[in-house]
């Protein structure tokens, strides 16, 4: 029997389709918590959820072209018992806040008053070779000392342009929202940039959320206001001081993209830093000039009294032979 006589979601392959829409963003949402005994996060629903969003979806859900939608109840229900079967649905019960506990094998039959933790992960293909990248990675990182030197400096303006990059963006979006949130509005560029739940890309999902602020936030609106346009009266009334405070802030860039934030000795450690530490020549000479000039600052007692010290010892040492 061929996969196209096959009904259709008898076929695994079109299940895992299923299972992979249902644990992307545009899936059911499920609920996060730790298995008691493997202490491990799991995702769970709770069947009845799973199997209203596959028969009555809602309007806004993204259903994928490639799957077919379900035409009953029952037949949902069914799909779901299928995925308990194979093993991609375990079914769990809540032990605690947070918590929740696999039940054995033999208790995992689907129905819709229980709740079912997903076991399916997906295509692991993408994850394995993101964790390869990170071990690479890693690894060259350790090895950075014996990198060659236009790498060294290729990371370093990486580093510095994207140090700056973040900076001037976390700076722009907060005062865009600001600006608007004064006038009674929520505006956020990039509303989920900094949500670590999300992956990657999802990060950048909406480009831009609009909507009107919660009420009663009048006084601190104002209070806003009154600061951040006292700070351009002050910028504009006062030149001296803030052409002073930008020329540092363009002299710190520069030096940023130099290296020059620290010391010529600390810059000079950095660039040697896998040389052997022994002192040169130069370095011999000034700590015997060094040692010479502590003698010379000497004052007259110190030196009768250091004699004195020395003529005591002498004293003694004699003292110990004649015995």
């Amino acid at each position: 029997m061929t996969a196209e006589e096959i009904p259709y979601w008898e076929n695994e392959e079109n299940l895992k389709k299923l299972c992979d829409f249902l644990r992307s963003q545009d899936g059911a949402a499920v609920r996060e918590a730790v298995e008691e005994r493997i202490e491990k996060r799991v995702h769970y629903i709770k069947g009845e959820k799973l199997v209203t969003f596959l028969a009555e979806p809602k309007k806004k859900t993204k259903w994928p072209d490639n799957i077919p939608k379900f035409k009953s109840r029952p037949e949902a229900l069914a799909v779901c018992k299928m995925l308990s079967d194979i093993g991609y649905l375990h079914r769990c019960e809540k032990v605690g806040k947070g918590e929740v506990s696999l039940l054995p094998r033999n208790r995992c039959e689907f129905v819709e008053d229980a709740y079912f933790a997903w076991i399916y992960q997906g295509d692991k293909r993408f994850s394995n070779f993101l964790t390869t990248m990170l071990v690479i990675g890693f690894f060259c990182c350790t090895c950075f000392p014996i990198w060659p030197n236009f790498l060294k400096v290729f990371v370093w303006y990486m580093s510095v342009t994207f140090l700056i990059f973040i900076f001037f963006l976390i700076v722009f979006r907060g005062l865009m929202f600001m600006f608007v949130w004064i006038l009674g509005f929520d505006f956020w560029i990039w509303p989920n940039l900094f949500d670590e739940r999300l992956g990657f890309f999802d990060s950048f999902k909406p480009m831009y959320s609009f909507e009107r602020s919660k009420s009663g936030q009048i006084y601190w609106r104002l209070g806003v206001f009154v600061g951040f346009f006292s700070f351009c009266y002050w910028a504009v009334t006062q030149p001296s001081e803030f052409d002073g405070f930008k020329a540092a802030q363009v002299d710190f860039i520069k030096d940023l993209y130099a290296g020059k934030l620290i010391s010529d000795s600390s810059q000079a450690d950095k660039e040697n830093i896998d040389k052997p530490k022994m002192p040169s020549l130069e370095d011999l000479m000034r700590m015997e000039e060094e040692e010479e000039e502590e003698e010379e600052e000497l004052t007259e007692e110190e030196r009768v009294q250091a004699m004195f010290d020395n003529l005591m010892d002498e004293e003694e040492e004699i003292d110990d032979d004649e015995e």
